[in-house]
């Protein structure tokens, strides 16, 4: 497809942040009629087919991540390539693709170090609502919209650097390659890249959203002995089950704490906050064992603090360690995700909880919110 000129296309698009739920009656999500740019050099048009539906949207919603506003939000996506920007040979029309929200650069320190998801120009452009060039390519009445995480998946089509997309097989469902870009990376990526968890481990996890199931799965494909899965939701504590945890506790439970540290001889080997909550985080830690790994891959409000007993960090050589992007490199680990997946030994699919139409998104959010589901997605 030759795209000279702006299309036009459908989208969610977020004017302020800090709407009254429920949404559904709010409406902070519009979904209008849009412009789009064709794609610049480096980067790629494509035809969003399912993007997954991820606290990090809701977080700009309801103002907890403050983002330049208006934007179009959605960050976690499968699609099919439309057109190619100039200077693109490693990709042909028709081509399956992944989002990845963290894009890199390839040049800078910490892309040269191996460590893609803190690339600096990366994550500059996220911060600004900017594709990775520093263009938007979006626009609402003659005026420019910001792009969320360089993705902007809530709409028909999107413009997306080409170091935003890694190349999936075609025969991937949609519903299921959309949760590679951000719940499997991040989830699973916190186990095996963050964490490096090795066989026997004694685990656990706080938070089982998509995030924190894809977690739980990835520590069951590291062979992990003892694996605690921790939320206040006894429906998702029940899925936690089904997928392999061997304790399941409620957070609520004032004994939460005594009941784990007896039940793995005085606490775990790597505890992961999954929840994006300073309580979550003060909980993990407390039920890390003496030189044991604390993990965080939730992401609270910015002004929220952790403090931890400075003596038994030292005493009890204690790790803490934050987990962004799963400390992945999407080119090299979404395609072996995606591999374990189709052999069988991480089962993504458990974790889309129901699809929802691009019309119901308002009150999926209201749904997410409630905490009453693990991933909905959004099909195209």
């Amino acid at each position: 497809m030759n795209i000279a000129r702006p299309m036009l296309i459908r989208a969610a698009i977020l004017h302020t942040s800090g709407a009254i739920r429920p949404y559904r009656r709010t409406q902070p999500l519009l979904i209008e009629e849009l412009t789009l740019d064709p794609p610049g050099p480096g980067e790629v048009l494509i035809s969003v087919r399912a993007a997954g539906l991820c606290h990090s949207d809701l977080s700009v919603i309801d103002g907890n991540r403050p983002r330049p506003l208006p934007m179009v939000l959605g960050h976690e996506a499968a699609g099919v390539v439309e057109a190619l920007g100039p200077g693109i040979s490693d990709l042909v029309i028709g081509d399956h693709v992944v989002t990845a929200f963290v894009p890199s650069c390839g040049i800078c320190e910490s892309c040269e170090a191996s460590r893609p998801a803190l690339c600096e120009p990366g994550a500059t452009s996220n911060t600004a609502g900017t594709l990775l060039g520093g263009a938007r390519r979006l626009g609402w009445r003659g005026s420019p919209v910001n792009h969320h995480l360089g993705i902007s998946a809530f709409a028909t089509s999107a413009v997306v650097s080409r170091r935003s997309l890694v190349k999936v097989d075609r025969s991937l469902p949609f519903d299921h390659a959309a949760l590679f870009g951000c719940a499997v990376m991040t989830g699973v990526g916190a186990v095996v890249n963050t964490a490096d968890v090795f066989p026997h481990a004694r685990i656990a996890i706080i938070g089982l959203g998509g995030v924190g199931l894809a977690a739980l799965l990835g520590a069951r494909h590291r062979a992990a002995d003892t694996l605690v899965a921790i939320d206040i939701s006894d429906a998702k504590l029940a899925l936690a089950q089904e997928l392999g945890a061997s304790l399941c506790v409620n957070a609520s439970d004032p004994a939460c704490v005594e009941r784990i540290r007896a039940a793995t001889a005085g606490g775990v080997d790597f505890a992961f906050e999954m929840a994006g909550s300073a309580n979550a985080m003060n909980l993990a830690y407390r039920i890390t064992r003496r030189g044991g790994t604390t993990v965080s891959a939730g992401l609270p409000p910015p002004d929220a603090p952790f403090t931890v007993p400075h003596v038994g960090l030292v005493a009890e050589e204690r790790t803490v360690k934050g987990s962004y992007l799963g400390s992945c490199d999407p080119r090299r680990d979404i395609p072996r995700f995606i591999e374990w997946f189709q052999d069988g030994r991480l089962p993504v699919d458990r974790l889309v909880s129901n699809h929802v139409q691009f019309d119901q998104i308002n009150e999926a959010f209201d749904t997410l919110a409630d905490g009453a589901t693990v991933r909905q997605v959004i099909m195209m």
